[in-house]
């Protein structure tokens, strides 16, 4: 199993909007270094959902992968934000996956203990200047994140 983070901006798409859905298809993303990571997750991965542009900002909760190789809907339609004109359902050019909630935590994780706690060579989030909305995370700093909620 691989570990991942998805940064979401609350008010675009929170951990309680994905326990309310169950699941989501996680499009939009346009970042090809994202997309390329995105194309590595396989079906049982576990993400931790991490709430950005807030005051503080840090992981909410764990989902997991439930579909991996989706095609993102947005890059074909013109109304979105996400169009891609250079796509076609014959050639697209993003995929991603579907993920399903796990597991609101009961407090955040917020991003200074983050980067108390890790390098950042340990956790790609805590790098100065990252903007990926989804990066990998080690076995081993995530099983110390999921350590802190489970005891």
């Amino acid at each position: 199993m691989n570990y991942w983070l998805f940064k979401s901006e609350p008010n675009d798409y929170s951990i309680e909007d994905l326990a309310r859905d169950g699941e989501a298809i996680w499009d939009g993303v346009r970042n090809y270094q994202a997309r390329n990571f995105l194309r590595q997750m396989e079906e049982g991965d576990l993400a931790f959902f991490y709430h950005s542009n807030i005051k503080p900002p840090g992981i909410v909760g764990l989902a997991k992968v439930a579909r991996s190789g989706e095609i993102d809907p947005t890059q074909f339609d013109p109304n979105s934000k996400y169009f891609d004109p250079k796509a076609t359902p014959e050639s697209p050019r993003w995929q991603t996956v579907a993920i399903a909630f796990v597991e609101k935590f009961p407090h955040p994780l917020e991003l200074s203990v983050l980067k108390a706690r890790f390098s950042t060579d340990e956790l790609l989030l805590v790098r100065r200047g990252n903007r990926l909305s989804v990066m990998p995370v080690g076995e081993k700093v995530a099983e110390e994140i999921l350590e802190i909620f489970r005891g």
